[in-house]
């Protein structure tokens, strides 16, 4: 789930425990955990919700100063129903510390290893290493341009993205992504390798 930046910190400090959102059906799982730029969420309870019974304290606990400023961040879709998604905050993003802490030749070897399978079951050919550069050279890009750089659909860039995301490689930015310390270290070796 993306939050936006003006709510992030508030659920960081516990004031935000609820999101609205508008789903065909819930896009999340009672009892998991998601991974957030606002850290580790626990989700606890998710439910449908007539928007008709929305009252100030719904509004106040997503976040939203009233029930009209909520309701207008939700575009609405006559498909989907109003879920409430009640959640609350387990600890920040291992990936986080990930990202900076530097590689051991075990690990940068575990990696390579992980990116060279990805590059041989990839029907595209291989990938890994053109999108560390891609992102290199151009930081803060849309996706969309990025994707058109090394000439995949946008959705498949994304998803490849998240993957190196994984292993601490990137970084999502308000636009586009840039490369971690990690993914600096690693593509170095790579290139000296």
């Amino acid at each position: 789930m993306l939050f936006k930046a003006e709510v992030i910190e508030r659920i960081r400090t516990g004031e935000v425990t609820v999101a609205y959102r508008r789903w065909v059906r819930p896009s999340v799982v009672v009892g998991t955990e998601l991974r957030t730029q606002a850290g580790v969420l626990a989700v606890h309870a998710v439910e449908v919700v007539d928007e008709r019974t929305l009252v100030a304290a719904d509004a106040l606990a997503a976040g939203a100063p009233d029930v009209a400023a909520l309701l207008h961040g939700l575009r609405p879709e006559p498909d989907r129903q109003l879920y409430r998604v009640r959640f609350h905050r387990v600890g920040d993003d291992p990936r986080l510390a990930l990202r900076q802490r530097a590689l051991t030749d075990d690990e940068a070897a575990d990696i390579v290893a992980r990116l060279d399978g990805w590059d041989r079951r990839s029907a595209s050919g291989p990938w890994t290493r053109a999108y560390l550069e891609v992102i290199e050279r151009h930081p803060e890009t849309l996706a969309a341009t990025l994707a058109d750089d090394v000439g995949v659909e946008r959705l498949t860039f994304k998803r490849r993205v998240r993957q190196l995301k994984e292993l601490g490689l990137t970084e999502s930015l308000p636009v586009g992504y840039r490369l971690s310390p990690r993914g600096e270290q690693l593509l170095a070796r790579r290139r000296d390798g």
